[in-house]
C-alpha cells in the first residue's frame, strides 16, 4: 500500500496566487495532507516549498507551523531557479547558512525529516533512506517484532526516531548506514545495487 504521501505547498500563503496555478490553494493543501493522515493514520506525510520569491522569514515559520500542524513529517525547502524567461523572477537568492537555519528550526519544531539546501527538491533522495527508516520502524512496532527492522533500531527497541527538536544530521546519517546496510545484506545475489 501507500507508505508516504508527498503533497507540496509551494510557497507560503501570501504568494499563492502568483507562484501557483490559482486552481491550487494553500488552505486547500493543508486540507488534503490532513486528509491523507485521517484516512491513513500510519502514512508518512512530505511536503515541499521553495524559496526565493520574495517570502519573509515570519511567513516561512507560519507556513512551517501550518504543515506541523497538519501532521506533515518531512519537509524540504529549496531554492528558486528561474527555468525561462517567461517565468517569474527569482527575488533573491538565499545563502547556505539560511538553509542551515530552516532545518534547525524545522526539526525544532518536530519535523522528523528537514531537508533543506539550494538544490534541494521536493524528490529529494538523502531523505528516502530516512523515510524507509521510519516506515521499518512502523511496520515493526505494528507486527510487534523486530525483524526486517533490526538494522534500523536500536538493540534495546527503543525507536531512534526523533521525538522532539534534539535530532543531528550525524545521527541521520548513523540511521541511514543502518538502513543501508540491511538493505545489502538482504539484496538477492547480482541484484542491482542501491
Amino acid at each position: 500500500g501507500l507508505d508516504v504521501y508527498a503533497h507540496n505547498i509551494e510557497t507560503v500563503e501570501r504568494l499563492q496566487g502568483s507562484v501557483r496555478d490559482r486552481r491550487a490553494g494553500y488552505r486547500e493543501s493543508i486540507g488534503v495532507l490532513e486528509h491523507a493522515r485521517s484516512v491513513n493514520p500510519s502514512l508518512v506525510t512530505k511536503t515541499s516549498i521553495i524559496l526565493g520569491f520574495g517570502e519573509r522569514d515570519d511567513e516561512i515559520r507560519q507556513t512551517m507551523r501550518d504543515m506541523r500542524d497538519a501532521g506533515v513529517e518531512i519537509f524540504t525547502l529549496g531554492q528558486y531557479l528561474r527555468p525561462s524567461r517567461r517565468h517569474m523572477k527569482v527575488a533573491r537568492m538565499l545563502p547556505p547558512e539560511e538553509y542551515d537555519y530552516w532545518q534547525r528550526e524545522g526539526m525544532a519544531m518536530g519535523f522528523k525529516y528537514v531537508a533543506s539546501g539550494p538544490l534541494v527538491r521536493s524528490s529529494y533522495k538523502a531523505g528516502e533512506v530516512f523515510m524507509e527508516a521510519i516506515l521499518r520502524e512502523r511496520e515493526a512496532a505494528q507486527h510487534g517484532s523486530r525483524s526486517g527492522a533490526e538494522a534500523a533500531s536500536p538493540s534495546d527497541g527503543a525507536s531512534s526516531l526523533p521525538l522532539s527538536g534534539v535530532w543531528t544530521p550525524q545521527q541521520g546519517e548513523e540511521r541511514a548506514a543502518r538502513v543501508l546496510a540491511s538493505l545489502a545484506d538482504s539484496r538477492p545475489e547480482g541484484a542491482c545495487p542501491l
